[in-house]
């Protein structure tokens, strides 16, 4: 309500222009980082066990980085107010560049772990700045445009660290893999004075006073990501629904805690009575949630069609694709009727894209309808593309405070990271129950995800309902002017 953004026109131009390139580049390429480390891994993990050793900790890879990366967007307000945006931002690729190097050097799978967890310290925080800083450095006018560039650095990462972790895996190269991600995270570092000077720095000093760390509540959120963490790897459809259940648990106390808590990981406005910004993350975590899909989407294209594993990576790397391209356009549309549509319009485009791909899952399927997978799929990320940008700028716009401000917007990463953690032991679930059939696994993951995903029409619609309902309150009219 408190700023408009979205009604006000700009061009992608604009903020690739001279003025704000460095406020759009860096952010750009912290969420980029961050997000090809998620499942950059997955590819050089079977090779670096060949070399090294402890298979057992194999499946804890994903769990240590995802719990590490929850942890620190929680910690990127108090970041930006200790040391603002460029002291943040150096911090940040500094401990990813050190996670990365002692990855590349790790004399046993264990020490590799201890990395992977620095390397997903560096990466939250990196993701948590990204929104923050779109907010602060740049003009609300091109805060949908911003958003939309970090949105498509999860899209592309999501493509881009299987594909680079499988290239590096297929020479056995997985220690130059991590060294390259090092050299990567030391370049952007040495850029961000120069690209961020006078660009929207965040208060220090004194503010360092008044932003203290939510202790209680990022102990909760780091139970919560622990416990969908370790659903997603531990055996048995039983333990993992308990382990589920304990995380479910886990957050009502969050949320809870939050509500009366003054020291919180969620903008105060997000637990006020009629307030719409609850539903708009609400609506994020269920897009967010249906990405982890992708992981399992290779292993239906091998099994089922009998592909080779870098043409099934490509397939599933569709969504990713849908989800990138599509926020191009989806960017430029304004207004708020519009954009409410397609908040709206999203989520159901997601679920149905899903609904349709398990409806054409087939036991050794004819060529034509393999090659049908791929605009289901482009369809069903195209879906993210068309609300994600739009419902983070819901989020920007939630409140005119400063500090409250950077609270949210570094919140839609603590979501979208926990979110994808929960997606994926959902998902984990869900095979299980197929059992010996992969066409069984296929459909209960395809139909329940797209039940699930379907939920986010109604979240959205909520959030819409309320933002009307709110403008012709009192309340409502005094902040919009």
């Amino acid at each position: 309500m408190s700023v408009p953004a979205q009604d006000v026109p700009a061009t992608w131009r604009e903020l690739l222009g001279r003025e704000h390139l460095g406020a759009a580049v860096v952010p750009a390429g912290g969420v980029l980082a961050g997000a090809i480390n998620i499942y950059l891994a997955a590819g050089l993990l079977p090779t670096a066990v060949a070399e090294l050793g402890g298979a057992s900790f194999y499946a804890w890879n994903m769990t240590v980085y995802l719990v590490a990366m929850v942890i620190a967007t929680m910690l990127t307000a108090r970041s930006l107010s200790a040391w603002g945006t460029v002291g943040s931002y150096l911090a940040g690729f500094a401990t990813f560049t050190v996670g990365s190097l002692a990855c590349a050097v790790s004399p046993a799978m264990a020490v590799l772990l201890v990395s992977r967890g620095m390397q997903g310290l560096g990466a939250g925080l990196l993701s948590g700045l990204g929104f923050a800083v779109v907010r602060s450095a740049l003009p609300a006018r091109l805060w949908t445009r911003g958003t939309a560039l970090m949105s498509a650095m999860y899209g592309v990462g999501n493509f881009a660290g299987p594909a680079l972790g499988g290239l590096f895996a297929q020479f056995g190269a997985w220690r130059p893999a991590f060294a390259a991600m090092a050299v990567i995270g030391a370049g952007c570092g040495v850029i961000v004075p120069r690209a961020l000077r006078g660009g929207g720095e965040a208060p220090r000093g004194g503010g360092a006073a008044r932003v203290r760390v939510p202790v209680g509540s990022s102990m909760l959120v780091t139970a919560v990501a622990g416990a969908v963490s370790v659903a997603a790897v531990v055996t048995g459809t039983l333990a993992k629904t308990a382990v589920l259940a304990a995380a479910l648990l886990a957050a009502v106390g969050f949320v809870v805690h939050e509500r009366r808590s003054e020291h919180r990981v969620l903008p105060a406005e997000t637990y006020r009575r009629g307030s719409s910004l609850k539903w708009v993350y609400l609506t994020i975590g269920v897009l967010t949630f249906g990405v982890a899909v992708e992981s399992f989407l290779p292993l239906f294209a091998q099994r089922l069609a009998g592909l080779p594993p870098l043409v099934a990576g490509f397939f599933a790397a569709a969504v990713s694709f849908g989800w990138s391209a599509t926020q191009i356009g989806s960017s430029s549309v304004a207004g708020r009727r519009a954009v409410r549509r397609l908040r709206v319009a999203g989520p159901l485009l997601f679920a149905a894209g899903l609904l349709v791909q398990g409806l054409v899952q087939r036991t050794d399927p004819p060529g034509w309808l393999v090659l049908v997978w791929v605009p289901v799929l482009f369809a069903a990320g195209a879906g993210i593309g068309l609300a994600y940008p739009h419902l983070s700028v819901a989020v920007l716009t939630s409140t005119p405070d400063p500090a409250e401000g950077g609270r949210a917007a570094a919140a839609i990463a603590t979501v979208t990271s926990l979110s994808v953690a929960f997606g994926t032991a959902v998902a984990g679930i869900l095979v299980n129950l197929g059992g010996a059939s992969m066409l069984d696994s296929a459909r209960y993951v395809l139909f329940g995800f797209a039940a699930l995903c379907a939920t986010g029409a109604l979240t959205a619609h909520r959030a819409a309902r309320r933002e009307r309902d709110d403008g012709l309150s009192p309340r409502g009219r005094r902040q919009a002017a």
